[in-house]
């Protein structure tokens, strides 16, 4: 379905945030016979609906909103709303058909457009990619789950979208490149389980992509593919990690050393990963990545690591500390863990319990000389699941500032303090910036 499709219909679009915003604007030029924006949630005032927007379409909140979008041709859904929301299981079973502003955009901009999604190394890589891409001479848009709606990017001969499984499980048309960097159990609670998310996830290559590109390294992803054609990255074939000609780690393009892994500023092998893809990427759009090595490595070199993943804060005592809190999963918590192997290393874990199962952890922790510092909520759940390990040490604070302070009694001199909490932010935090806000403030202060 496209936006032009929506000429002459009845349409609601349900959330009124950033995403709803754009959708209405984008279906209002588009002439349908009636729109009207639904709003469930609680907070829905937190935004004034006024001037154009009202104009265009009027607001409906509370039990009334259901019946408004029920009645209508189409809905528009927010990425907000989860596929097990009550009204969303209704609205499928009466046969209403609902999408998504990225599906909309993406019926009309896929052949121009490289969509990466994963869950972990979604936003490096996708980073990554555009970067790259721009160091090329291929100048391109960078958006998605970024903060910006896709009916809200500006024209471009190329795109680069970070999607997320909410975005790609409406989508009825693949991008040119799609994009897999991993895949873990995640957002259960909002895809109904662990089968559908993967699901909804993999909805980005269901629909005839030009080229899909998968972290090849990565098991679950692996399965859940099969035979299905792909460039698995990570692989001799394709793009990956082996010794070069100096006896170090370089990353190849098959049997071509293109330069030494020491380029790449980012720590950890996932991130080594995150690279292989990237430049997998490049070659499926043509780009000599053999010819335009050197181009490349000075890209890579230049590349800023994403804030809150494995950001290092300097410290005068010789401690390293490092901000992860977009690690939100036990999953991605182990990679961080394995990005500081060899150095005493400190984890400060829990936030929000999301009744995550952490017996994966458990399983990457056993035999690790590790320390692990739980806060609330989940923190305590954390460490009893760890509890037997005999080279685990774990401990419990009351809160994160005091398991900064904690952590400079039990870190080794060179050691690392990683907070990397296996949670999300929200209960205790505004968002995941004011944990890291509260982080970076609590290693100022400790260390007077």
């Amino acid at each position: 379905m496209r936006l032009s499709d929506l000429r002459g219909r009845h349409v609601a679009v349900w959330g009124a945030g950033r995403e709803g915003r754009a959708a209405v604007t984008a279906i209002a030029a588009h002439g349908p016979a009636g729109l009207v924006v639904v709003d469930d949630s609680a907070n829905f005032l937190t935004l004034p609906w006024e001037g154009p927007l009202a104009a265009a379409a009027p607001l409906v909140t509370g039990e009334e909103g259901f019946e408004r979008l029920a009645a209508a041709d189409v809905v528009v859904r927010s990425p907000g709303v989860p596929n097990t929301h009550p009204w969303m299981v209704e609205l499928r079973r009466r046969s209403v058909p609902v999408t998504q502003g990225s599906a909309l955009w993406m019926a009309d901009h896929a052949d121009r457009t490289v969509g990466v999604t994963g869950s972990k190394g979604k936003s490096t890589t996708s980073s990554l990619i555009s970067h790259l891409l721009t160091a090329m001479d291929r100048p391109n848009v960078f958006g998605g789950n970024i903060g910006v709606p896709l009916l809200d990017l500006p024209e471009a001969e190329l795109y680069v979208l970070e999607l997320s499984s909410y975005q790609c499980s409406d989508l009825t048309d693949s991008p040119r490149v799609a994009v897999v960097t991993a895949l873990f159990p995640e957002h259960l609670d909002a895809h109904g389980g662990e089968r559908e998310y993967y699901r909804d996830k993999l909805n980005l290559i269901a629909h005839g992509p030009h080229a899909v590109v998968v972290n090849g390294a990565d098991p679950r992803l692996a399965a859940e593919l099969g035979d299905r054609a792909a460039v698995r990255a990570g692989s001799p074939d394709t793009t990956h990690v082996a010794t070069g000609p100096d006896g170090t780690q370089w990353f190849h393009l098959r049997d071509t050393p293109l330069f030494p892994r020491a380029v790449l500023p980012l720590v950890g092998r996932h991130n080594e990963g995150n690279l292989c893809v990237a430049l997998a990427v490049l070659d499926a759009l043509g780009v000599d990545v053999v010819a335009r090595k050197d181009s490349l490595a000075v890209a890579v070199a230049e590349f800023q690591g994403l804030a809150h993943r494995l950001t290092e804060i300097a410290d005068p005592s010789g401690l390293t500390f490092v901000d992860d809190t977009l690690a939100t999963s036990p999953y991605a918590a182990m990679h961080a863990i394995d990005a500081y192997e060899g150095r005493p290393l400190t984890v400060i874990v829990g936030g929000a319990d999301r009744g995550l199962d952490y017996s994966p952890l458990r399983a990457h922790l056993a035999g690790r000389e590790i320390t692990v510092i739980g806060v609330p909520d989940s923190g305590p759940r954390i460490v009893e699941a760890l509890s037997g390990l005999p080279s685990v040490r774990t401990e419990l604070a009351d809160d994160l500032i005091a398991a900064v302070g904690l952590s400079r009694k039990l870190t080794p001199a060179g050691g690392v303090v990683l907070l990397s909490p296996a949670a999300p932010s929200y209960g205790r935090f505004r968002n995941f910036e004011h944990r890291s806000e509260v982080f970076a403030q609590a290693v100022a202060d400790t260390a007077r």
